[in-house]
């Protein structure tokens, strides 16, 4: 796992590492600086083998100093380099204010307006963004927004500018939500930039990969400017110095690549690994219940079965209706299959202990999971509750709520999130007009409290939480970027993946974070053309290459 920051978590750890005498601000706004120029230069070499021309917009903050370090950097390297700055030089924060005078020594620094934007002047010219970071939680203003507009318009630029890179962030876009803020505050349409390098530091920031953080930020490069201890530190919770540690839990982790023999995961309980011990058989590997609907409608439930069975289950059993018993048979070999008619039948089949992972909702119908979810989760077995089992009960989510306990998973979409938490949905559509806007994280988070179970917040940036706070992120973005998952079945597949890890013994969020990761790595694995059946296919090629 990585850390992902909000700006007040960065602020601090800056601040701790400033007080404790370890650097000072200026080294790190010049540290700062030097990486958008050595990222400049790695992205672009052609941009280090002679001179060109930059325009450096600069805000009123140090986001703004950083922009000052990077023109003079880019000056010495003999580049063409012009200064706007917004607000006034007076007003600069002191480390923001030494690095403008030592700018100011080598070049001009001109007024923000419509000249930062010269249609003649400017086609080609590399463009750098250093007017406001991480700290802005209100849309744009007065010259900052008219040169947005200008420049960046509602479909992209309207000058044709060069390369665009922003510093930390696309001025306009919250670092905590990911959410683009002019949008929010109901101006027609985006006006914030569309970068084609994001430079930001230590490590990436919450809005990076979340909603339209991606879209904006193009490419992200993150710069090492020498406090990845004291990131580690406050993450795990250890004591820095000048501040009090900042609680684990209120950090958000991002799911990267699982350990095939123990995956690095942000949630408690037992750890389970992806390689199979050598002793183990079908019995002792799991047994997954994926419980299915009537006739015509069983191809949700074999997509999750098929992915359960496929990610290590030792055995997986799907429960249809009995007249929907011929036609499943017809399609599963592996697989087997138990029908199940009404709730009385299940509770006498959950009577077996070996079956230690259900799944409930893909195909299952609404009334017949009205009738089968109180059954399946009077027992506290590992439960997977998608679809169905989720949209039964709109209109009354607290009576699912009082049901749901730690050992389950559920795994709303957008839609069926606002069903189920429509005053916490509420929240991710208001307006922020102070402060950081609301976020996906903060929503999920506020919903898993609420459930009292682990909550897989679905979508290309999607959020895990667990009650007790903790979250990560897996996000479907820049590398690892896989469109054609949206198609019918995805999701069915993905609720079989945790399924099937819940049943190998993985905890409740480890199996969440765990088959988020594969799910997308199946997709890349197969690429342009899959659809849902392809999913379970890839993850014997998956494992190879992670050494399962």
């Amino acid at each position: 796992m990585s850390e992902l920051l909000t700006a007040a978590q960065m602020r601090a750890i800056e601040t701790a590492a400033i007080e404790s005498g370890e650097v000072t601000g200026l080294e790190l706004m010049e540290r700062a600086g030097r990486g958008v120029v050595e990222a400049i230069f790695e992205e672009w070499p052609e941009l280090a083998k002679t001179s060109h021309k930059a325009v450096v917009l600069c805000g009123p903050g140090n986001n703004g100093g950083d922009g000052f370090v990077v023109a003079r950097l880019l000056k010495e390297w003999g580049w063409e380099v012009e200064v706007f700055l917004y607000g006034d030089a007076e007003k600069l924060p002191p480390d923001a204010r030494v690095n403008y005078e030592r700018w100011d020594k080598v070049g001009e620094t001109l007024p923000l307006s419509p000249k930062a934007c010269d249609t003649k002047r400017h086609a080609g010219v590399l463009y750098v963004d250093a007017l406001f970071g991480t700290g802005i939680g209100r849309p744009l203003e007065d010259e900052a927004f008219d040169i947005q507009r200008r420049l960046f318009g509602l479909k992209g630029p309207i000058v044709p500018v060069g390369p665009i890179v922003a510093v930390d962030c696309p001025s306009g876009l919250c670092l905590d939500s990911g959410r683009a803020l002019q949008r929010a505050a109901g101006a027609a349409g985006i006006y914030v930039p569309i970068a084609a390098l994001t430079v930001t530091f230590q490590t990436k920031k919450v809005g990076h990969v979340l909603q339209d953080g991606p879209v904006q930020c193009g490419k992200v490069r993150v710069v090492d400017i020498g406090l990845a201890e004291r990131v580690s530190n406050a993450a795990q919770g250890r004591s820095t110095q000048a501040i009090d540690p900042i609680k684990s839990r209120e950090y958000v982790r991002e799911v990267v690549a699982p350990d095939a023999s123990g995956h690095d995961y942000a949630g408690g309980g037992p750890r389970g690994s992806l390689r199979k011990r050598v002793d183990l058989n079908k019995f002792n590997s799991g047994h997954a219940l994926i419980l299915s609907g009537s006739t015509g409608k069983g191809g949700a439930a074999r997509l999750a079965a098929r992915g359960a069975l496929r990610i290590g289950a030792g055995l997986v059993t799907v429960a249809p209706t009995p007249g929907a018993l011929q036609e499943n048979a017809a399609r599963l070999d592996a697989i087997m299959l138990s029908p199940v008619g009404d709730a009385a039948t299940l509770d006498t089949m959950l009577s077996d202990k070996r079956l230690n992972a259900l799944c409930l909702g893909p195909g299952l119908g609404l009334d017949r999971a009205k009738e089968l979810v109180p059954t399946a989760l009077a027992v506290e077995r590992a439960t997977v509750l998608d679809a169905d089992a989720l949209s039964a009960f709109k209109g009354k989510p607290s009576a699912l709520f009082e049901m749901l306990n730690a050992s389950c998973v559920i795994t709303p979409h957008a839609g069926e999130f606002e069903r189920l938490f429509p005053d916490i949905a509420k929240k991710m559509k208001a307006v922020s007009k102070t402060g950081p806007a609301y976020s996906k994280v903060e929503a999920a988070r506020e919903a898993a409290a609420r459930a009292g179970c682990v909550v897989l917040f679905k979508g290309p940036d999607t959020v895990i939480a667990h009650p007790s706070g903790l979250c990560s992120v897996h996000a479907a973005h820049y590398n690892r970027s896989a469109p054609w998952l949206a198609t019918a079945g995805s999701g069915d597949v993905l609720a079989g993946f945790i399924t099937g890890l819940l049943a190998r013994g993985f905890s409740p969020m480890q199996a969440a974070e765990t088959a988020a990761w594969l799910h997308v790595e199946c997709a890349l694995e197969f690429g342009p053309g899959l659809i849902a059946e392809d999913l379970p296919e890839q993850l014997p090629a998956v494992f190879r290459k992670l050494g399962a």
